[in-house]
């Protein structure tokens, strides 16, 4: 449940005291009674608000958020990880230059605003929710006032509720907008373009004329788009997609952003393919890309670039005599038939086993029960296709390479 109106004012208004009561509480599981019945007491009909703030600010604390913002928990879940919402303004900065106006049509709390604001953009935002269109005001009005004594451009416009299906710009007025159509409905993730809340086509119809960024799950199907598809994972998760409109897009098709220990590594579609890249036998080591560079579709760039090869030209495994800096890999013992992968680990002393699977129908949890390992060592194994066979190639257990070496996060 999000909070009524007067429940965001009340939050706002005693934000302070508020925050002094939550530093007291654990909000671990096993304490909700004891902290929910104590915020009760000091905070009366308030204190399930308080109790949801407490909870949504551990959240957002995770995706690096103010930890004075006020959110709500299901605001909190959905909203963007910063240093992926500074990866994008620092492009929308780039390609529209200095001062330019955007409007995020589904603003929320106004995580996207931080970010923009922070990289010199003017900015504005509306919602459909009357309680996040509050929070946002509050949480963007107390990070950049909009007093200023040397007379500058105001950074941010304003917000104000609005349904993104219909217009709800000046036509003119914004140099692009940024939205974050619903991702998933009634708990099950949505991957169909036309399912999105508000629906892809509706966002595109509804601003024909106007530069875009939209956010979108990682997975659906981006054929047709004739922009940027920008893949973002944050240490080693795949967050989101972004599609740009062309004139956002700097002559890109396809981009794989990997944000690691608080450093960028950007891979893109203008990078040598290497189109003699090799298909061999597997090196010294296994190496599983990064889920953006896969679904970016840019592992063949991604293995030229790092000096690896592919173990077969259809699956998305690599492997090399180097771990690339920022990544792990899997030392390479000997590639065996799935039938006999229980007596094989069984004859390296396996005790416990890490699976990965690409390109084989086998079920990790179901593969560990049969394997019933009793051995001392853990290893790792991954089970793929090589040309016509599926077989499982018997590594050590995972090892981590040299630190990134990519650039600092703008």
């Amino acid at each position: 449940m999000s909070y009524s109106i007067d429940e965001v004012h009340y939050l706002i208004a005693h934000n302070a005291d508020i925050t002094c009561h939550l530093a007291t509480r654990s909000f671990a599981p096993r304490d909700a009674l004891t902290d929910a019945t104590y915020l009760r007491e000091h905070l009366g009909e308030y204190g399930r608000a308080a109790m949801e703030l407490g909870r949504a600010r551990h959240t957002a604390a995770r995706k690096q958020l103010p930890a004075d913002w006020i959110v709500c928990h299901e605001s909190a879940q959905q909203a963007t990880p910063l240093p992926v919402a500074r990866v994008r303004a620092a492009r929308l900065a780039r390609t529209l230059g200095p001062g330019a106006r955007i409007h995020d049509i589904t603003c929320s709390i106004g995580t996207e605003g931080h970010a923009l604001v922070a990289a010199g953009i003017q900015y504005f935002g509306s919602d459909l929710d009357p309680s996040r269109v509050i929070m946002a005001r509050h949480n963007l009005g107390a990070t950049f006032p909009t007093a200023n004594a040397a007379n500058k451009p105001q950074p941010v416009w304003g917000f104000y509720v609005a349904d993104a299906r219909h217009p709800a710009t000046i036509p003119g007025a914004a140099d692009a907008i940024i939205a974050d159509p619903a991702r998933r409905h009634q708990g099950r993730r949505i991957t169909n373009p036309d399912e999105l809340l508000p629906p892809l086509a509706t966002i595109i119809a509804t601003y024909p004329r106007t530069s875009m960024a939209i956010k979108c799950a990682p997975g659906i199907d981006f054929t047709g788009w004739d922009g940027l598809v920008s893949l973002v994972s944050v240490d080693g998760g795949v967050k989101e997609a972004c599609l740009y409109s062309p004139a956002l897009a700097d002559g890109l098709h396809r981009e794989a952003v990997i944000i690691r220990d608080g450093t960028m590594d950007i891979l893109t579609d203008r990078d040598d393919p290497g189109a003699d890249t090799l298909v061999g036998e597997p090196g010294t080591y296994i190496i599983d890309p990064d889920g953006a560079v896969i679904r970016a579709g840019l592992v063949r760039h991604y293995a030229h670039r790092e000096n690896l090869w592919l173990l077969d030209e259809r699956i998305a495994y690599l492997t090399g005599d180097r771990i690339p800096a920022g990544m792990s890999g899997f030392p390479y013992l000997e590639t065996v038939p799935l039938k006999k992968l229980r007596s094989v680990l069984r004859g390296h002393d396996c005790g416990s086993v890490e699976i990965l699977v690409r390109g084989v129908d086998v079920d990790p949890d179901r593969l560990r029960q049969k394997l019933r390992l009793s051995g001392s060592r853990p290893m790792a194994v991954v089970c793929t296709r090589i040309g016509r066979s599926g077989v499982a190639l018997v590594c050590e257990a995972r090892v981590v390479g040299e630190p990134p070496a990519g650039q600092p996060i703008p």
